[in-house]
């Protein structure tokens, strides 16, 4: 038990010196991609970060979702510190040709939608037969 309080006490320490100093922690979100025909939809979870906290940014395949976190409030004396805040960075290579122009994306509850539609060009097509 003595380590496990030692522990805490030092992350304790780390996080509040770090949010004190300023210093940006940065957190990979935990992310789940869906497929449809139509388009990829990625949802992230970025908890504490408002809408305009968030930069997405595409080009050339590679897909940057950034979300600034305000820090916690200054002062407070934590008896144990398991949470930590701070911003959130991730990037992804998308393989599929994507429509960038239509790309769109929504934060709601904490969770970030970013859907990426397909082009086009890329879509299965149906080819019609005639009779002959």
């Amino acid at each position: 038990m003595a380590n496990n309080a030692v522990v805490q006490r030092q992350r304790k320490g780390e996080l509040a010196a770090a949010e004190q100093a300023g210093s940006t922690i940065a957190y990979t979100p935990r992310c789940d991609i869906a497929e449809t025909p139509d388009e990829l939809i990625l949802f992230a979870d970025m908890p504490g970060v408002a809408p305009g906290g968030v930069d997405i940014r595409y080009e050339k395949g590679e897909l940057v979702i950034e979300g600034k976190c305000p820090p916690r409030s200054r002062g407070t004396d934590f008896i144990a510190c398991e949470y930590g805040v701070g911003d959130f960075y991730r990037a992804f290579s998308i393989n599929e040709q994507v429509d960038a122009d239509r790309i769109t994306a929504e934060l709601k509850n904490g969770v970030l939608t970013v859907r990426l539609p397909r082009s086009e060009a890329v879509k299965p097509r149906r080819i019609a037969v005639k009779a002959g």
